[in-house]
Parts: C-alpha cells; structure tokens; sequence
C-alpha cells in the first residue's frame, strides 16, 4: 500500500509545501506579506485618509484578503498555494491603480504614495512566494524522478 501512486504523489506533494515554507526566506516572505496586507488593511486610519471612504474600503478588503492568501495557504493545500501566490499578485497590482480607478475623486499625494508604496512591496512578496512555490515543485520533481524505480 505505502507504494501505491497515490499516496507517493500525495507525500511528494506534502515535502514540497514543507520545504518551500520550512526555508528562513518561505517565512520571512509569509510573514512579511502577512503584515503588508494588515498594513494596507488599516493604512487609511494610520495615515489618515480615513475620510475617502472608498479607498478606505477598498484597502481594508484588499488589505485583509491579500493577508488571508498569502498565510493561510502555504503547507495545507499545495495544489492552490500556487494560484494563491498569482492571486496575491493581482491584488498587489489592484492596490497601486486603486487611487485612479475607485468611484470619487481619492487620488491625493497621501493615497498616491501609500498606495503604491504597499502595492509594490505586496506585489514583490506575492511574486517570491510564487518563486519559492515553483522552485520547490522543480526540486521536488527533480528529486521524485531520480529516485523513481526503473523497470526493465
């Protein structure tokens, strides 16, 4: 049973995740992108543009949704952390254009430079994990076929 297909893809899948967040660089990167998307989250009462209520809005949701992808997906299910990672990235885009493209007219040197600030800091951890994800699949693969019975 312990050589069935299934269960060494499912154990191959399980040492991927471990090893791209086991690393002091897949941490650094979660936690960073953890406290970037609680940042943006509360970055219209911390920097005071709190009044502009709908890119208040947009940040909070924006905020919370990007720090819920990036730390609840590594290691639990390995197959989405992936598209997680690329999720994380549109909501890091999406927080730089924001200013310009939320209804009212909120783009104001406050809202310009956190926006884009936090959105190119949550855009850049959002594409290193992606980066550690798919090098730790490469490895994994890699790993997983040279260690593969050859039949003759």
């Amino acid at each position: 049973m312990e050589t069935h297909p299934d269960i060494v893809d499912m154990r191959l899948r399980h040492e991927m995740a471990e090893r791209a967040t086991s690393t002091p660089q897949g941490q650094a990167t979660g936690m960073l992108a953890f406290l970037t998307g609680i940042y943006l989250a509360a970055s219209p009462w911390i920097t005071g543009f709190n009044n502009l209520s709908t890119l208040a809005v947009t940040n909070l949701l924006v905020g919370l949704a990007y720090a819920m992808l990036m730390s609840g997906g590594f290691g639990r299910a390995y197959e989405r952390t992936h598209s997680m990672a690329w999720g994380a990235c549109v909501l890091g885009a999406w927080t730089i254009v924001a200013p310009w493209v939320v209804a009212g007219d909120v783009s104001t040197t406050k809202t310009i430079v956190n926006n884009i600030i936090t959105g190119a800091v949550a855009l850049l951890l959002a594409l290193a994990a992606s980066a550690a994800i798919q090098a730790a699949e490469q490895r994994t693969r890699a790993h997983a076929a040279s260690t593969a019975p050859r039949y003759r």
